[in-house]
């Protein structure tokens, strides 16, 4: 297996009040090479938890993380996040923030910085590699932070809502680009969305996650072809699906918070 999540739960502990958080709770999940998955859920049903534990960014309170992925030597992660927030470096151009993982390993020169080129390129931004980030848009911030994620060449990039603050007209074209690079690029996406629709446009699997603390209810795979749209009559079969899976999981959530604030 590709990569296997076995048994992980997740406990915050309040140091204030000593209070016990149950984030996540036995969660088991096969996930095979090249797959996209997106992980969908209700608010604080700890999906970006999984993702920082799946990266290495926090650690479980039980289970563990294993990777079928062969060892290529030096201080490559099999890991790569692509966040909401961009995080690029404001005082470094575009061509500069994607070829910042390459450099800090040691890659040559002349090869990361092919690398470099071979992913903006991939991404659309050619002739945009001088720009500093406060000269893009949303939508090409993103851009870049895909491509710099793309040239650490890890195994699997994960994504923790990264189109969320985006307008609807350029989430929809960069849906559509997040497919196409995934197809050409091979690698394994795992996706956090709290969007129905967005779930059905990109994944191969859909993992539905339950209120809190976070299970697997349920695992829904699509053998629909691309590009989908959301009125096709399998697209809309599935939507239904999972608006009943999350319409009771948000009730119970609703109901969980009231519990906890009488």
């Amino acid at each position: 297996m590709f990569l296997e999540i076995s048994g992980v739960s997740k406990v915050w502990k309040v140091d204030r009040t000593r209070e016990e958080i149950f984030a996540l709770e036995d969660i088991n999940l096969n996930i095979e090479r090249g797959r996209f998955i997106v992980l969908l859920g209700p608010s604080g049903c700890g999906k970006s938890t999984l993702l920082q534990i799946i990266a290495g960014l926090e650690k479980p309170s039980r289970g563990e993380v294993r990777f079928g992925i062969p060892q290529n030597g030096g201080n490559r992660k099999p890991t790569c996040m692509v966040f909401q927030e961009y995080a690029l470096f404001p005082w470094r151009t575009v061509f500069e923030n994607v070829v910042f993982g390459p450099e800090l390993r040691g890659v040559p020169r002349s090869e990361r910085n092919g690398e470099a080129m071979k992913y903006i390129e991939l991404v659309n931004l050619r002739g945009f590699e001088k720009r500093y980030p406060h000269e893009l848009s949303g939508g090409m911030k993103q851009r870049v932070a895909i491509a710099r994620a793309l040239a650490n060449d890890p195994e699997i990039i994960l994504f923790d809502e990264p189109l969320a603050a985006l307008d609807a007209q350029t989430r929809t074209v960069l849906q559509g680009e997040l497919v196409r690079i995934w197809q050409e690029t091979k690698k394994t996406f795992i996706y956090v969305t709290h969007s129905l629709e967005e779930s059905v446009l990109l994944a191969d699997d859909i993992v539905v996650m339950t209120a809190r603390p976070g299970k697997i209810k349920d695992v829904v795979t699509l053998k629909i072809l691309r590009p989908r749209n959301t009125v096709g009559a399998e697209e809309v079969k599935v939507l239904a699906l999972l608006q009943g899976q999350i319409k009771e999981e948000v009730e119970k959530s609703l109901l969980m918070n009231q519990l906890e604030t009488v």
